[in-house]
């Protein structure tokens, strides 16, 4: 059985909506550390953007369908993921205690973390803008997940045009960064962030994309200051 039927049987199982699903379709999903960690970044995703859906009080059809972009969904399995969007939607708990959750099952993982806050952006910005409510609930979650000023920055100017500076956004730097500490910011980020990265965490290989559109992303602003500045 794939880690997917897995999942859906065990969201099949859930009758009531609470703020610990995340936590119990982990426990409820047999199988190596590995697939756990995919079931529940799967369903942090799901259940967080569920949540994020009602900060502006509107799910548009390109949300939805960057959502869908996002969580590849195998063929059959659609209705069970529905049902859990759902669930999450109709839970009268804050999307606080979703986050908070989320952060205690992998205290020692920020990657992972930062992976969903990616994921929450994509989603959040697929119909041209990031609503401003939808912007606290992103800044909020990612002071849960205990992300940094600098690394939110970071996350957002992929996603947020805030004006001049924005490639230094991109790589976490300040526009008057020595030249080759821009290039050893650059490889870093490179490193950090390739797919096979990603893949290694535990991150399903449906989310590919997320890494795919981070690198180039950071490969963007770097030719960006490349160009402006003249680093060879």
């Amino acid at each position: 059985m794939s880690i997917w039927s897995r999942m859906t049987a065990a969201v099949q199982d859930i009758q009531t909506a609470s703020a610990d699903i995340v936590e119990r379709l982990v426990e409820g999903v047999a199988g190596t550390e590995e697939e756990r960690h995919a079931v529940a970044f799967t369903a942090a995703i799901v259940a967080l953007a569920a949540k994020m859906a009602k900060a502006d009080g509107v799910v548009t059809s390109s949300e939805i369908a960057e959502f869908r972009r996002n969580v590849q969904i195998p063929e059959g399995e659609e209705r069970n993921i529905e049902r859990l969007f759902r669930l999450a939607q109709q839970d009268v708990a804050g999307f606080e205690i979703y986050a908070e959750r989320i952060a205690r099952l992998f205290p020692d993982d920020p990657a992972f973390r930062g992976d969903v806050i990616d994921v929450l952006f994509n989603i959040a910005a697929a119909d041209g803008i990031v609503h401003e409510h939808e912007l606290g609930f992103l800044e909020e979650v990612s002071r849960i997940f205990g992300i940094d000023e600098t690394e939110f920055r970071r996350i957002r100017a992929r996603h947020v045009r805030q004006g001049e500076h924005d490639p230094y956004h991109v790589l976490g730097l300040e526009p008057d960064t020595d030249p080759e500490e821009i290039k050893r910011a650059y490889r870093k980020l490179v490193g950090e962030h390739h797919p096979d990265r990603m893949i290694a965490r535990g991150v399903p290989a449906e989310f590919v994309d997320i890494a795919n559109d981070r690198l180039a992303a950071i490969n963007g602003a770097y030719e960006q200051i490349r160009r402006e500045r003249g680093i060879s």
